[in-house]
């Protein structure tokens, strides 16, 4: 009986995800077009080899894949990283000594699971979380604006939007447009059309355009495209705006690539505080990104996240004992996976199946794909995430949800993914405090009798501190002689910090001439001595007598 129960249920999953093979081998041939261009493109902003973010995409694919409990999340190397790895490299005196931080920080991530620390993404507001996803929509199109013209080298990993190049984001989008490289214009557009006619139409027509993706159709022609106009003048495509995947030459060659971390230098406080950094910033990334993909997923299933702590962390000790750069979800694969059908992990999984293979039997024909037909692919994935309709809601929904959304999605595009998150979430903050302040009482002059003001004050459901300043101020404001009915019988939470208030003007009221009536649900009493004694010490709850 007990050995059923299991058996049933691996049965269940297996037959499930060979049900949605139609579905997540096209996504994950699709994530792995979008993958493969920023694993190498983050490696080389973090001034790390080339090979160490196609190793971290591998593994974040195949094995973080594997154990995480998302269906439809997508891991790998992060941009939002490369700036901590970029500095790390250099302050702890080599590559090899970085990769004991990834290590370490791996280890430090999985015992973040242990101790159930994923619960801590569920506290950031819904409109930072979208707030997030359209800032990365944005990022994705302005980005790909130069390599769709055909002009800027940059890697699609230089998220920042003051680059270590001097330029800007919107200086590298005029450059593009003053040096508009007309063979990787035609085939971006060519292949711009291609997915808009597959989307839109072609989809909706025949299953075989569900089965064959928009963006398959588009590379390969893309490959077509730059065979064919290699020798031209006119429309031939530069190197530089192709992919680049490292070519060995033979098996030792292939071996080489590989880097191991120096663990003498374990000892090394710098290592640890990088790991910790590491294990951090990775970790809130990563639960940023469960939360944006659960909300995209159609069928809204929910990731545990202790357990995507635990995957994270084994794939992290992984890549840094074979040479990989640290590995986050990330939400551009993951937004790419879900926009192109995925259902379940096999897609992830076999997308880095698919990288693992490519850069061992195909690198070749890899390096024959121009940069601007994956811009193309970009440019829609970015779209679908920023789409104008979002801006519209969100200011339909009032300025407690807009100006936090806002907040972070400028943020995002001028400074990077966590200091934009950080602008959003205290924003939400200060909105949260100024509704406190706004709500915690509601103030109604009933009568006035022979000079004499009957006030009635009612407090809100749950006081605490945040609301100290406001009831203190209309409490002060009342005048001599003032008879004030005060009204916590639904009150459920009443913080120590506002009985005190209560029993301090008490002994204002005695030399002001106010009479205080003090309804509750532990009764009514008039000028009462203690409000401490009232509420028995206990601020938790005002329990019925």
């Amino acid at each position: 009986m007990y050995l059923t129960f299991p058996i049933t249920k691996i049965l269940f999953h297996i037959m499930n995800y060979i049900k949605y093979l139609k579905n997540d081998i096209p996504a994950s041939i699709v994530v792995f077009f979008v993958a493969l261009p920023l694993c190498l493109g983050i490696a080389l902003a973090s001034g790390a080899p080339l090979f160490s973010g196609l190793i971290a995409g591998i593994i974040g694919g195949i094995v973080v894949g594997a154990l995480s409990g998302s269906q439809i999340g997508v891991s790998g190397p992060a941009a939002g990283l490369a700036a901590i790895v970029f500095t790390a490299i250099g302050t702890l005196g080599g590559f090899e000594n970085f990769l004991v931080a990834v290590v370490l920080g791996g280890a430090i991530q999985i015992l973040f699971g242990v101790l159930r620390a994923g619960i801590i993404g569920y506290y950031f507001p819904s409109s930072v979380i979208k707030g997030m996803l359209t800032g990365i929509g944005i990022i994705i199109i302005l980005k790909q604006i130069p390599h769709f013209f055909g002009y800027d080298a940059d890697p699609e990993g230089d998220w920042a939007f003051f680059q270590v190049d001097g330029e800007n984001t919107f200086s590298e989008i005029l450059n593009a447009i003053n040096a508009i490289s007309p063979g990787a214009t035609i085939i971006a557009i060519i292949g711009m059309a291609i997915l808009i006619l597959w989307d839109r139409v072609l989809t909706k027509k025949a299953k075989i355009f569900q089965l064959i993706q928009g963006p398959l159709v588009a590379v390969v022609v893309g490959i077509v495209f730059y065979v064919l106009t290699k020798d031209t003048q006119l429309f031939a495509i530069s190197k530089e705006h192709l992919v680049s995947v490292p070519v060995p030459e033979d098996v030792d060659s292939f071996i080489a690539q590989f880097s191991f971390p120096n663990f003498s230098v374990i000892g090394n406080p710098e290592i640890w505080i990088t790991a910790f950094t590491i294990a951090l910033v990775a970790s809130l990334e990563t639960l940023l990104c469960v939360e944006a993909t659960d909300k995209l997923d159609p069928d809204k299933r929910v990731t545990p996240t202790n357990r995507e702590l635990l995957a994270q962390g084994a794939g992290n000790v992984i890549s840094g004992f074979i040479g990989g750069l640290p590995i986050t979800q990330v939400i551009v694969r993951s937004s790419a996976n879900i926009q192109s059908g995925g259902k379940t992990k096999v897609s992830a999984i076999v997308h880095g199946f698919f990288l693992l293979i490519s850069i061992i039997i195909i690198p070749t024909l890899l390096n024959k794909i121009p940069l601007s037909v994956l811009a193309a692919i970009l440019f829609l994935v970015g779209y679908k995430l920023a789409k104008p309709a979002l801006f519209k809601k969100m200011y339909l929904l009032g300025w407690k949800q807009f100006v936090p959304f806002m907040v972070t999605v400028v943020g995002i595009v001028f400074t990077d993914l966590l200091i934009g998150i950080s602008l959003g979430l205290g924003v939400g903050i200060v909105v949260i405090l100024i509704k406190s302040y706004q709500n915690s009482h509601f103030l109604h002059i009933e009568e006035t009798d022979n000079g004499m003001d009957i006030i009635k004050m009612t407090l809100a459901e749950e006081v605490t501190f945040f609301n100290k300043g406001a009831i203190l101020k209309e409490l002060d404001r009342l005048s001599e002689g003032t008879y004030l009915t005060l009204d916590v019988s639904k009150t459920t939470y009443l913080d120590n910090d506002i009985i005190e208030i209560l029993e301090d003007f008490s002994q204002k009221a005695k030399n002001r001439d106010i009479t205080i009536k003090l309804i509750s649900q532990r009764g009514t009493v008039e000028n009462p001595e203690s409000y401490i004694d009232f509420f028995n010490l206990n601020p938790k709850k005002v329990k019925p007598v």
